[in-house]
């Protein structure tokens, strides 16, 4: 990281810049990524440093090998239980009963910076809700998406129960928590799950050409964006006017908006700050 304190480092979870693109990826393929209370922890702090560091604009979240994420290690966990250790989840940052704010499903949608999920193969139970509590989703052909929360005893405790009814609806989203549907790669696309599907060798290519895209826009406009789309699911119209006007004034100072507007009547290409 460039101006933001870095988390410390992990062979469980890595990161590279390029560009203004973090790219985290969850580095576990021998166990189809499945997660650790060490990879929550370093999650939560790598979205964290990204969201403060002022170079990063967008970020992809992807996974190493063949698999996404197949959700939280359920083999670490009964291995502790074998223990002695009874604890219903593997240990991350402020993941208790009352307190979440650090937890890696609330940092991901607390975050402002756009992320993109690179669905690289299986994403199920946890896996699963971190995907959708991504802003955009590419799937390699090869993906599936896997809500077996059902069948393992437990519920989408990650998210899921309140993404999925918004991406879906209540009926389908019904349908699939309730029967532990998997879904593969194309049913994902026809649901509306992930956005486009793509050939797997092509799947990092493709998702980076998007951030760069993304990345080449205003930031502080992309954020703010964000941010109200995100408040204003839970408001009605009328607050989010009000909100919206009171993010747009400082828009309107920024050195960015300067920018835009002598780019368009130059006829050229912006090149945007973040100031």
């Amino acid at each position: 990281m460039t101006t933001a304190e870095a988390p410390a480092m992990t062979e469980e979870l890595l990161f590279e810049q390029r560009g203004h693109i973090g790219i985290i990826t969850l580095n576990r393929p021998e166990r189809l990524n499945a997660i650790t209370g060490t990879m929550l922890a370093a999650v939560s702090e790598q979205l964290i440093a990204c969201q403060r560091d002022p170079e990063i604009r967008v970020i992809v979240l992807t996974g190493a090998g063949r698999g996404f994420c197949a959700g939280l290690d359920l083999v670490d966990q009964q291995a502790r239980m074998g223990a002695g250790d009874d604890s219903p989840a593997p240990a991350a940052p402020g993941y208790s009963l009352f307190d979440l704010r650090d937890a890696p499903p609330v940092v991901l949608n607390k975050m402002d910076k756009p992320i993109l999920c690179a669905l690289n193969g299986p994403a199920a139970g946890y896996g699963m809700d971190m995907a959708l509590l991504c802003d955009i989703r590419i799937a390699s052909d090869r993906a599936k998406m896997g809500a077996v929360f059902a069948r393992r005893g437990v519920l989408p405790e990650s998210g899921g129960t309140w993404i999925l009814p918004r991406l879906l609806g209540w009926a389908k989203a019904a349908e699939v928590a309730f029967l532990g549907r998997v879904l593969d790669a194309q049913e994902s696309l026809d649901a509306g799950l992930v956005n486009q599907v793509v050939p797997h060798d092509q799947l990092m290519e493709i998702t980076l050409e998007l951030a760069e895209e993304i990345a080449a826009n205003a930031p502080l406009s992309v954020q703010a964006t964000k941010r109200m789309m995100r408040l204003g699911m839970d408001e009605p119209f009328e607050a989010a006017v009000d909100h919206i006007y009171l993010q747009l004034l400082p828009l309107f100072r920024s050195d960015d908006f300067k920018e835009g507007v002598r780019a368009f009547m130059e006829k050229r290409e912006p090149e945007f700050q973040g100031r």
